[in-house]
């Protein structure tokens, strides 16, 4: 079990080694961060973007909540926290690719399959339930094409489905509509499954996710 303490003995290992070691590099960051890729992922402890793509402070412009959702573009006000996130990496840092990364075993997948049956509706304060709902479409889909919602193929469907659910709703902003039209900006689909470690990538055009072969 990891606490605060075990973090700053891990800060003092970075500091002596990684910090030192990458000294100039971290001279350049502080000059400012020219990200070419966003990543939209889950705050699930167990997947972290940057080990699963082994990538070095400034390569990444990270964005992560639960279900590695996006909500579709609408200008009410609020606190649009993953709009500002997007409107930031699209139109200052200028990124060239949005990578969706759902997981295995996603929790947040987990409650909008499950959120019709429950007796209630997760967690106490209702921010879950009404972040989910957005996937309400989609769960009902896929409650429609499994008889077992508990087996695995249909965690997996809803997780797939998630990631196509946060694809939709970034083309609605209309900048990374614009981009995208003019070649400027890919939108990329993926999923890390947590249990055997391996990557799914998306095909748009069929629709289908596959595994991707990191051996080739």
């Amino acid at each position: 079990m990891t606490h605060f303490a075990d973090l700053l003995e891990g800060y003092a290992r970075f500091r002596a080694t990684g910090w030192e070691g990458q000294r100039e590099r971290w001279e350049q960051l502080a000059e400012g961060q020219s990200p070419k890729v966003m990543i939209i992922a889950c705050s699930d402890s167990r997947v972290e973007p940057a080990q699963i793509f082994d990538t070095h402070p400034g390569e990444v412009f990270v964005v992560r909540n639960v279900g590695a959702l996006v909500p579709p573009f609408e200008t009410t006000p609020g606190r649009h926290g993953v709009s500002s996130a997007l409107e930031f990496a699209v139109q200052i840092l200028r990124v060239e690719e949005i990578v969706v990364l759902g997981h295995g075993m996603c929790g947040g997948c987990h409650a909008a399959l499950h959120r019709t049956m429950a007796g209630a509706e997760p967690g106490h304060g209702g921010f879950i339930a009404d972040w989910i709902s957005m996937l309400d479409d989609a769960s009902a889909a896929v409650r429609a094409r499994h008889a077992d919602l508990h087996s695995p193929a249909a965690r997996r469907d809803m997780e797939f489905a998630a990631v196509r659910v946060s694809l939709a709703n970034l083309r609605t902003f209309p900048c990374i509509e614009q981009k995208e039209a003019k070649g400027r900006l890919r939108l990329r689909g993926a999923l890390f499954a947590v249990s055997d470690g391996i990557l799914h990538l998306l095909d748009e055009q069929t629709d289908r996710f596959s595994r991707f072969d990191w051996k080739a």
